[in-house]
C-alpha cells in the first residue's frame, strides 16, 4: 500500500466515523485511515477531535474511556431531533436490553443473558462504551445499572422507580414494546429479543 497523505487519511477517519454510527476501536480507525501506524492515527485523531469542536455547535467527535472515538449528537440537542430522526439511535435489540435494565436495576449479568440470550453481551458492550450502564463485580457476577448519563440523555431524572415509569412510557409511545415490566419477566426472551443485523444509525451519548 502506497503512503497516505495526512489530508486523504483525515478524510478516510472522518469517513469511518460518520458512517460507523458507532465506537470505532483505535484498531478500526488505523486500518481506515490507511498510516498503518497507531501513533500516526491517534496524531490525526486528536487534531480531528479540536477541529470538530470549533467547526461544530451540536456534533463531536469524542473519545470514550475504552480508547474508542465516537462521532456523535451532544446530549442537550437530543430532545430538538428527535421528531426528525428517521431511525433509532440504537439498534431494536440494544434498546429493548436498555429499556430492561432500566426497569429491573439492579440486575445481574447472568439474569441478562437468562431473559435476553447471549447476543447480550455485544449490547452491554455498545451501553457501557456510551457510558449509558455500568456495572460493579459482585462475586463472579457483574450487576448493571443505568446512569446519570442515561437519565440525561434520555430525559428522564428523578428515582428510580418514577425513572421506571417514565421510560416504559416512552418505550411503548414510540413502539419498541407493549409489555410491562412484569409480563417482561414472564414472556422471556421469546418477546424481548429483536431481530439480528440491526445497526446504529447514529450513535449517542
Amino acid at each position: 500500500m502506497g503512503k497516505v497523505e495526512d489530508d486523504e487519511a483525515v478524510a478516510r477517519l472522518e469517513a469511518a466515523l460518520y458512517s460507523a454510527g458507532r465506537p470505532l476501536s483505535i484498531e478500526e480507525l488505523i486500518r481506515a485511515s490507511g498510516t498503518e501506524s497507531r501513533t500516526k492515527t491517534l496524531a490525526l485523531m486528536t487534531s480531528i477531535v479540536k477541529k470538530t469542536r470549533s467547526a461544530f455547535r451540536a456534533l463531536e467527535i469524542s473519545p470514550l474511556p475504552d480508547g474508542s472515538y465516537v462521532f456523535q449528537l451532544k446530549p442537550e440537542y437530543n430532545s430538538v431531533i428527535r421528531k426528525y430522526a428517521s431511525k433509532p439511535l440504537l439498534p431494536t435489540a440494544t434498546l429493548k436490553t436498555l429499556s430492561y435494565i432500566a426497569y429491573m436495576q439492579p440486575i445481574s449479568s447472568k439474569r441478562l443473558v437468562e431473559v435476553r440470550g447471549s447476543g447480550v453481551y455485544m449490547h452491554l458492550k455498545l451501553l457501557e462504551q456510551l457510558a449509558y450502564i455500568e456495572h460493579q463485580n459482585v462475586g463472579r457476577l457483574k450487576i448493571y445499572n443505568t446512569t446519570e448519563k442515561f437519565q440525561k440523555y434520555f430525559g428522564i431524572q428523578g428515582d428510580k422507580d418514577l425513572l421506571k415509569q417514565r421510560l416504559f412510557t416512552k418505550v411503548r409511545s414510540s413502539g419498541q414494546t407493549s409489555h410491562t415490566p412484569a409480563q417482561q419477566e414472564q414472556t422471556g426472551s421469546a418477546q424481548l429479543e429483536g431481530g439480528p443485523g440491526e445497526t446504529v444509525a447514529q450513535s449517542p451519548q
